[in-house]
């Protein structure tokens, strides 16, 4: 019997799971990870970059790099997916598996969002990958003042705290020019509220009130207006703006929707807590290419390695894949240059407040604002690169712990 594991995408997602499972099977079992490019982008970095806080050429390394020995890592575009031959096709290859692990992560599609491309780079920016993040760091410096709008086209999004960490630290670069009271800064959102959880949501909120920035929720984009410099919501309401930052319309790999296992939006459906693929045997999703109900974020993607490799690793010796997930997710909230809040919830509990990873020793504070945290958030590139990627534990189970966190 042949003995092989493709992996599709080398992200955050993909090298993690790759090496894992390197690291767990016995060396008959050959492992493959197909990417398109080499180029691996620290993803929190890029919401600084616009800020001059973090430079966008110190955000990409080589895949291959992080990628352990004894895997074999392809550069090649992935064309399509054969779940019933288990068959992956590339541009140049084919590769069977045995098992196939979907790390294809998601994209924005600002060509989706009526209006949006006319406006693209003029008075219409997103921070969700390196050319535009340059771009609207340059914007930002020349602004002078007027309405800076923060909207998200609809759900779901990559990392849904990012863009309140976008608005509050608007608040704080603004203030850091001497712009701050020639300035609105407006956060628009599909949302009912800054977030998704309502007890994080409260505490956002009041941080926004005290910032003086606002909040529009239950707005669904239906187009924007560059000329005019407005948006419009599919309920006919309009918010102006003289500089709109926005997450367009994300949704997952094409080649997710061209080989028919998507849900609609190119995500595949993923089993909540096994994180196999609903409809597909031998498949597992992992990081922003699954459906789950969860944040699109780095963390989950750790969290969720070690679920798959651990079912993975059942079903080859003949067990049953287990229902472990629970959707955790770790996430810092920068509030502004120097202070940042952190949230650590799951799928069935909301964020609350604590102390985070050590019950009482912490060092981080859950749901509060405070200097150790921006150090955790600094802190977290290099974890990421040494640490994270490799596939190596970091102590904390993939599952949330209630230990440490105040309840009531």
């Amino acid at each position: 019997m042949s003995k092989k594991i493709v992996v599709l995408g080398a992200g955050t997602a993909g090298t993690i799971v790759s090496n894992n499972l390197r690291r767990h099977l016995p060396a008959d079992w050959e492992i493959t990870v197909i990417d398109r490019d080499d180029n691996h982008v620290y993803q929190p970095g890029l919401l600084f970059v616009p800020f001059g806080i973090q430079k966008s050429s110190t955000l990409t390394k080589s895949r291959k790099k992080y990628i352990t020995a004894g895997i074999n890592f392809v550069i090649d575009e992935i064309t399509h997916i054969d779940p019933d031959k288990k068959q992956v096709k590339t541009r140049n290859h084919q590769f069977d598996y045995d098992f196939l692990v979907i790390s294809t992560g998601c994209r924005i599609n600002p060509e989706e969002n009526d209006g949006m491309m006319d406006a693209w780079g003029k008075n219409v920016f997103t921070f969700y990958y390196l050319e535009m993040a340059d771009m609207l760091r340059q914007k930002l410096n020349e602004f002078q003042g007027g309405k800076i709008v923060m909207n998200i086209a609809e759900m779901p999004i990559k990392c849904p705290v990012a863009p309140i960490e976008f608005v509050f630290l608007a608040d704080w670069y603004t203030k850091s020019k001497g712009i701050r009271n020639k300035t609105e800064i407006e956060l628009v959102t599909p949302l009912p509220g800054a977030f998704t959880k309502p007890k994080a949501t409260a505490v956002f909120t009041e941080a926004a009130k005290q910032k003086n920035i606002k909040i529009t929720p239950g707005f669904e984009l239906n187009r924007v207006d560059g000329k005019e410099k407005f948006i419009e919501s599919v309920q006919g309401d309009k918010v102006n703006y003289d500089l709109l930052v926005t997450v367009p319309t994300t949704s997952g790999d094409p080649v997710i929707t061209n080989s028919k296992m998507d849900d609609g939006l190119g995500f595949v459906p993923t089993h909540h807590n096994t994180l196999k693929a609903l409809k597909h045997d031998g498949v597992y999703v992992i990081g922003d290419a699954t459906n789950v109900p969860t944040s699109k974020a780095g963390s989950v993607a750790h969290y969720e390695a070690d679920v798959v490799v651990f079912n993975i690793m059942a079903e080859i010796y003949g067990a049953k894949p287990e229902e472990i997930f629970d959707g955790h997710s770790t996430c810092f909230i920068v509030y502004s240059k120097g202070s940042s809040s952190l949230i650590d919830f799951n799928y069935k509990i909301e964020p609350l407040p604590g102390k985070f990873p050590m019950p009482k020793l912490g060092p981080f504070t859950l749901l509060k604002e405070t200097k150790m945290n921006w150090y955790g958030k600094l802190g977290f590139e290099a974890l990421y690169w040494n640490v994270l990627l490799a596939g190596k534990h970091l102590g904390a189970p993939p599952t949330l712990v209630m230990a440490g966190k105040e309840v009531g």
